[in-house]
């Protein structure tokens, strides 16, 4: 069996951290299948690295760009594959080999007000119709997810397979000692902290998160800080403006992108991790914050719920008061947060990239059978 992949989102951050683990996995599961990896020209030598059944294959064309809708298909032709992976939601209609897609979630449609336009959410909207009408299987990551294809494509239940996402192996590993006190020092924090990780778009919610941080920082907790790792904050102002409402200027820090040994680092050292995103399609940050052993605080809607069980703190993310309320728990109860921690660490072992990529490998045997 021959399978095509397309890695070409292989650094984006949560579609990234999905195609680096299972292609990983896939080289090492299956040595008697073959994998084709179509690539950007700087990520052939990572292709390099999986093992003899794998091979790099480079595309220039860019992502939701008209070209990719050409070079894609000639490629997956060329190399003659018997299934072609999507690992997000485009599936260029001239593929014609079986196709297996994977929908992450349905932010752009859920959520059509935070989109630049019109135009992008048409093209959002069709794309995922093709994905789920002309593919062989759809793949994705949470139960939730899976409801909220079925909502707006009619699609038979039993086309979609749920296969967890999961986290790189560096957070369920214990950091260096001097690791984390280089990260301590760095970045001068001797106080207590809570921490998000992740991008600020609007539907991140981390507006709110600001707010309630005001309401949290008084009394016990008044030297308490708040760490915002994710995009450049001059891409979203209004953040700026609801530290200065809150006068929080000297509390509140954002710190841009980090590499991952600083973020593990982060995770560890943080008090709370607190995640309130008003929608996740399977939610990896809060997950990678268990693993490192730090309380969370998330939502309690989409797919945190599920992906989350009992080892959080769940709150209403539209509420401010309410996240507040949550990390104010967090924050002041140490009995909490051991059994937090505790549950925590439980949960996400029960997430695996091995026993996630045997699911897949299963549906691209079926796929490539005709079943």
């Amino acid at each position: 069996m021959r399978v095509a992949i397309d890695i070409r989102k292989l650094h984006d951050y949560g579609i990234g951290t999905y195609v680096r683990n299972i292609v990983t996995q896939l080289a090492r599961l299956d040595t008697a299948g073959e994998y084709v990896l179509i690539c950007r020209p700087e990520d052939l030598d990572f292709t390099r690295t999986l093992g003899p059944n794998v091979r790099g294959v480079i595309s220039l064309a860019g992502n939701y760009s008209l070209r990719e809708q050409f070079s894609i298909p000639s490629i997956v032709r060329r190399e003659r594959a018997d299934v072609f992976h999507a690992p997000h939601y485009v599936l260029p209609p001239l593929v014609t080999c079986p196709a297996v897609v994977t929908i992450h979630d349905c932010i752009h449609l859920m959520f059509p007000q935070y989109l630049p336009s019109r135009l992008a959410y048409g093209y959002a909207r069709t794309f995922m119709w093709i994905a789920t009408h002309r593919s062989s299987h759809v793949l994705t990551v949470s139960e939730a997810s899976k409801r909220d294809i079925l909502r707006f494509y009619r699609i038979p239940p039993d086309k979609i397979t749920v296969a967890y996402n999961a986290i790189d192996e560096q957070f369920h590993q214990l950091a260096a000692p001097e690791d984390i006190a280089r990260t301590q020092e760095r970045f001068q924090l001797h106080d207590p902290f809570v921490l998000y990780v992740g991008n600020i778009k609007p539907h991140k919610n981390v507006e709110r998160l600001i707010e309630a941080f005001a309401l949290v920082r008084t009394g016990p907790l008044a030297n308490t800080k708040l760490l915002i790792i994710g995009d450049e904050i001059s891409k979203y102002p209004t953040l700026r403006r609801a530290v200065r409402r809150g006068k929080l200027h000297k509390h509140v820090r954002f710190l841009g992108f980090v590499d991952d040994h600083t973020l593990a680092a982060l995770y560890r050292l943080a008090t709370v991790f607190a995640f309130p995103s008003l929608y996740e399609g399977f939610g990896l940050p809060p997950l990678e914050a268990m693993a490192s052993g730090t309380p969370v605080v998330t939502s309690n809607v989409s797919s945190l719920p599920e992906v989350m069980g009992d080892a959080a703190i769940l709150v209403d993310p539209r509420e401010p008061t309410a996240i507040a309320h949550g990390l104010r728990r967090a924050l002041l109860d140490t009995t909490l947060r051991e059994q937090l921690r505790e549950r925590g660490l439980v949960r996400a072992a029960h997430y695996s990239w091995p026993r996630t990529t045997e699911t897949i490998l299963r549906i691209y045997r079926e796929v490539a059978a005709g079943r």
